[in-house]
């Protein structure tokens, strides 16, 4: 087994003999090449024994139930062979692409002088690396949330919080092989993890506070994951994506829940300097991750100027609202929690934010909802 310790990648990588369309200088990704990448990181984790092995907290003891119950196997319940292979997908017909000259009009980019000088091949094209782009945020921001489900199994210091993030671990397992998968045989490409991802990553991995690590990953990174996955499972027409979110979805679901439950009790019982410091954190993670929503890195690999696709991107009322309605379900959880404190507060309400403070929390907990069989629902189960 070679491996290669390295810095973050930073170049776009093809699947099934494709070639990427740019050269990559830094790595050659081929089976006779490198076969495994790593990246070291050094963390002061402070580890817990937890000698009471008594259920403290029935809530915390019933998700745990829950994630064992509702196990699913990523070859077997994922209806693979419903759409074909990307190198086996058949070629665009005309009527695709009358459909995209059409569709076209309404983009962002339909006054882009790069955008419009593409055919309709070349806008599907474009429309692929999007795809990929942004699934490939999710399997990095699953593998952040693998490696930090397993410090908590560590550092947490209850015993239900030691068992329900040793499931979330096998969860998060599972989220990594299902998007890596997908990427591979359905998209075909895979892109680096955006730097802004990457730092936050960095800063809850090598933080040593067991807490931090929940209020980053668990609330601000699955939070939003979890609204982002509910936008891709009602709008994409892939049944073979609509399975994989809709089973991610119930994973995240308690996820979060298990955040919120955990957290509230907790920030409780700092101190007004530890939970201001805690705010602004939490603050800081929400800004990284809103503007790691733009794909700079496809405008770049088209040969776009990528600031001016960046300002059309980001700009207009509209795209902004979208960009800041995944953060519905995070926002009222960071309030319930404690979080959302006077200090903060106008910061959250300058980036437009704020309004979402009055939404549902995470703390009710639906059980009825989150104990459904994985098929019940109708549109997924006739997949």
């Amino acid at each position: 087994m070679a491996i290669s310790y390295i810095e973050t990648p930073r170049d776009l990588r093809a699947f099934s003999g494709e070639e990427p369309e740019t050269p990559t200088d830094d790595l050659e990704l081929t089976h006779e090449g490198v076969e495994h990448l790593a990246e070291i990181f050094q963390t002061p984790l402070t580890g817990a024994y937890n000698w009471d092995y008594t259920v403290q907290d029935d809530r915390i003891k019933k998700l745990y139930e829950l994630g064992k119950q509702l196990n699913w196997n990523v070859e077997v319940d994922i209806p693979w062979d419903a759409t074909p292979d990307w190198q086996n997908r058949p070629s665009i017909t005309d009527e695709q692409r009358a459909m995209v000259a059409e569709n076209r009009k309404n983009s962002p980019f339909a006054d882009f002088a790069p955008y419009q000088a593409m055919d309709a091949d070349q806008v599907i094209e474009v429309g692929r690396h999007q795809h990929g782009w942004i699934l490939s945020q999710f399997l990095h921001g699953e593998q952040g949330a693998l490696l930090v489900a397993s410090q908590l199994v560590s550092c947490a210091p209850s015993f239900n919080a030691k068992l329900y993030a040793a499931s979330q671990t096998f969860d998060e397992a599972r989220h990594v092989e299902v998007f890596n998968k997908y990427l591979q045989t359905k998209v075909g490409l895979m892109y680096p993890i955006t730097r802004s991802l990457k730092a936050l990553l960095d800063k809850i991995l090598t933080d040593p506070r067991w807490d931090l690590k929940f209020i980053g990953m668990q609330i601000i990174i699955e939070g939003l994951a979890l609204a982002a996955f509910n936008t891709i499972k009602n709008g994409t027409q892939d049944p073979v994506l609509k399975q994989i979110v809709h089973m991610v979805i119930r994973d995240e679901a308690r996820h979060v829940t298990f955040g919120v439950n955990y957290l509230e009790e907790f920030c409780n019982q700092l101190s007004p300097e530890e939970r201001e410091e805690r705010a602004r954190f939490a603050f800081e993670a929400c800004v990284i991750m809103r503007d790691r929503l733009i794909a700079t890195d496809v405008y770049r690999h088209f040969g776009w100027p990528v600031e001016e696709a960046y300002q059309i991107a980001s700009g207009g009322p509209q795209r902004q609202k979208f960009r800041n309605l995944i953060f519905a379900r995070v926002v009222p959880n960071l309030k319930r929690i404690g979080l959302l404190t006077d200090e903060i507060r106008p910061k959250f309400e300058e980036i437009g934010l704020l309004e979402f403070e009055s939404y549902p929390d995470d703390g009710p907990t639906d059980w009825d909802e989150l104990s459904k069989p994985l098929f019940e629902d109708e549109e997924v189960a006739s997949v």
